[in-house]
Parts: structure tokens; C-alpha cells; sequence
């Protein structure tokens, strides 16, 4: 079993998700869109699943929103702290 193929951090879907909804992808580059990432996850917790199927089954649509909600506030906290500290670092 490969673990790093088998297992994955649920919320890693919801951040990429919300960063391409929000398009922020067209307005910074892929250095700062990394930062992005590590920096929103950092301060979200694991949801560690096999299958997107998985979370489908058992999350309520409250609890859906609430992860949606927890993903929207991690990105703008990480946001504004890469543009507070770097500056905008547009592509």
C-alpha cells in the first residue's frame, strides 16, 4: 500500500477548490499560490480519507458548510498575511 497515494487530507480539496472558485489562481503566481496553500491547511484540521465518495456519505450538509466556511476564512487569514508581508505578488 502506498500510503501518499491511498490517503489524503480532505481539505486540501476543499482549499484548491475554493482558490480556483475565487480565481485567485489568475492573479498570483504559483510560489505564492503554494504559500497559499500550506499556509490555509496549516490552520485547518486533518480530514484524512481514502475516497471523495467517503466524505459525500457521511457529511451533513451543515457539516459541509461549516468545512466550506473554516476553508473561506483560513485562505482570506493566509492571504492577507502573504500580501502584509510580501506584498502582492502577482504573476
Amino acid at each position: 500500500m502506498f500510503l501518499d497515494l491511498d490517503i489524503h487530507n480532505y481539505y486540501e480539496h476543499l482549499v484548491i477548490e475554493n482558490i480556483s472558485k475565487r480565481q485567485l489562481d489568475m492573479h498570483y503566481d504559483k510560489e505564492f499560490l503554494a504559500d497559499l496553500c500550506c499556509l490555509s491547511l496549516s490552520n485547518l484540521p486533518a480530514r484524512y480519507i481514502r475516497h471523495e465518495i467517503d466524505m459525500a456519505f457521511y457529511l451533513s450538509s451543515t457539516q459541509r458548510q461549516s468545512m466550506c466556511d473554516e476553508v473561506i476564512s483560513a485562505i482570506d487569514d493566509a492571504l492577507n498575511y502573504l500580501t502584509r508581508q510580501n506584498g502582492t505578488a502577482k504573476a
